[in-house]
């Protein structure tokens, strides 16, 4: 059997530093199935990612089109839509900058319940899920959240896209049995997947000055300078947290 680094299904599109620097969330999707060869090459960079001593405690459960898939996709769907209607009704996202149809707010707005109203159709999800060997503890995300953004680099590099969600929560106690998913497992999030309607990066974040400290906290290193023509985000920093 022909190894996936000697001969993928679908050739790398872009080069490793510039997947990181510009893979985007991507909420909409053609429709279109993700062919089984090209899944299986996601997955099996999914697969790669390393874990707490090497046990591999990753596995990722996905869903396509099959009658199950089709029944937990329509769960998650309508969780989303009721969480985001909450959302954005809380967080005012048609009320001050939200009423101008151009603003970033009203097009995020726009954007997600997009999103929402058509997860339960989107061409995968999937649920990657966390077996637990002990107790819950903060460092266990670092077992299964590197598998998942290598995930969505190697959508990135074969010409998809997704986006992590955790949508599922609210349903897990109807998804598990009707997935087989066994009580204990965590579910760490969804991610769904297919070929964007639109395309990815550069992305917009912040300018490093902001997120890069040296050895004293919001004190950035001379070093930490941006790229030329880097691309910087307007959003302001998390609440409590003072900016520079």
């Amino acid at each position: 059997m022909t190894s996936l680094s000697e001969q993928p299904v679908v050739a790398d599109q872009v080069g490793l530093l510039e997947g990181l620097a510009s893979t985007r969330a991507i909420r909409r999707y053609r429709d279109e199935p993700i062919p089984e060869d090209v899944l299986r090459d996601m997955l099996f960079t999914a697969t790669r990612a390393p874990s707490g001593s090497n046990r591999q405690p990753f596995r990722f459960v996905v869903l396509t089109d099959s009658d199950k898939a089709v029944q937990a996709k329509k769960l998650i769907g309508d969780s989303a839509i009721k969480f985001w209607d909450a959302k954005r009704a809380n967080d005012q996202y048609d009320k001050g900058s939200g009423a101008d149809p151009n603003s970033p707010k009203s097009r995020m707005a726009r954007t997600m319940q997009t999103y929402v109203d058509n997860l339960y159709k989107a061409p995968c999800l999937i649920l990657p899920c966390l077996v637990r060997y002990r107790e819950p503890n903060p460092m266990e995300g670092a077992s299964i959240y590197p598998a998942v953004q290598n995930l969505l680099l190697a959508a990135r590099a074969m010409g998809y896209g997704g986006v992590i969600t955790g949508f599922h929560g609210p349903v897990q106690d109807q998804l598990k049995p009707l997935l087989g998913i066994p009580e204990d497992v965590f579910i760490s999030c969804t991610v769904t997947l297919g070929k964007p309607q639109g395309k990815h990066g550069p992305v917009r974040r912040r300018p490093m000055q902001e997120l890069v400290f040296g050895d004293t906290w919001a004190e950035a290193p001379a070093w930490a300078v941006d790229p030329p023509g880097t691309q910087h985000t307007s959003a302001g920093p998390p609440k409590g947290v003072k900016a520079l």
